[in-house]
């Protein structure tokens, strides 16, 4: 995902609704947040149950499950074709605007078809980077995350391909992007490309943000640290909308496609 030199943009995560013989099933925006207030019970219940800090095994999102799905399970990161996020802010004296879509389009990743998250990336007004983030759903709602390609430019001209990688490469897996059932202590490898991109994130809290786009009462927050960098940096998802903070900056409009 998004590069930055104060520190990487950390990960999110969600929670599912399934619905029928296990056949998942889109969630609306007042699904979402309805799954999301439940979360924060359960949530609550496993850290008394001593369940906090569990770190993720990386086969909840391995290659060979066979039972990915492009359909939009996640409410705190649609993946609904349409959907698109603006965020503004100031970083080390520039002002900078990430703009993210859902494409309607796909790549294929070790046999996976996935969904394409693009990121573009404006510092005082100039194009620096454009990232194409290939993200998938597991029928039990589990968010992976299989590799982006990534074009980094100066003057109009891409020069670097710094952070790029794939799943299906030698030494690569898919990372965990949200897991299915989010709880306050949790951590789970985001990224999983050896010397290249090796992102671990962990659940901080939850409660509410307020941010130019809204005030949102049902939020996950993520803090995120790269061993190669040593760098930290954080990430508020809000259910029903997405990321509404990465960084230092914050969202300022929106569109979730139903």
């Amino acid at each position: 995902m998004r590069h930055v030199t104060m520190g990487t943009a950390a990960l999110a995560l969600g929670v599912v609704a399934l619905v029928g013989c296990d056949r998942p099933v889109p969630l609306s925006p007042e699904q979402a947040v309805a799954a999301a207030a439940e979360l924060k019970h359960a949530g609550a219940a496993a850290q008394g149950n001593g369940n906090s800090g569990k770190k993720l095994d990386l086969a909840l999102c391995a290659l060979d499950r066979g039972d990915f799905t492009l359909e939009s399970l996640n409410p705190y990161f649609p993946i609904t074709v349409g959907s698109r996020w603006v965020l503004e802010g100031e970083e080390e004296g520039e002002f900078v605007r990430l703009e993210i879509t859902i494409l309607n389009e796909t790549e294929q990743v070790g046999g996976v078809t996935t969904r394409v998250l693009e990121e573009r990336e404006f510092q005082d007004g100039e194009l620096a980077e454009v990232s194409r983030n290939f993200l998938v759903n597991t029928s039990e709602g589990n968010l992976c995350y299989l590799g982006e390609a990534v074009d980094i430019y100066e003057d109009g001209e891409v020069v670097s391909h710094e952070g790029a990688w794939r799943a299906d490469e030698p030494g690569n897996a898919p990372g965990i992007f949200m897991p299915a059932d989010p709880q306050s202590g949790m951590k789970f490898p985001a990224e999983v490309a050896p010397g290249v991109a090796e992102d671990e994130n962990k659940i901080v809290g939850i409660g509410p943000v307020t941010v130019p786009a809204g005030t949102f009462t049902e939020t996950i927050r993520i803090r995120e640290f790269d061993p190669l960098t040593g760098d930290k940096d954080r990430k508020v998802f809000a259910a029903g909308v997405g990321t509404i903070i990465d960084g230092v900056l914050s969202l300022v409009s929106y569109t979730v496609q139903p």
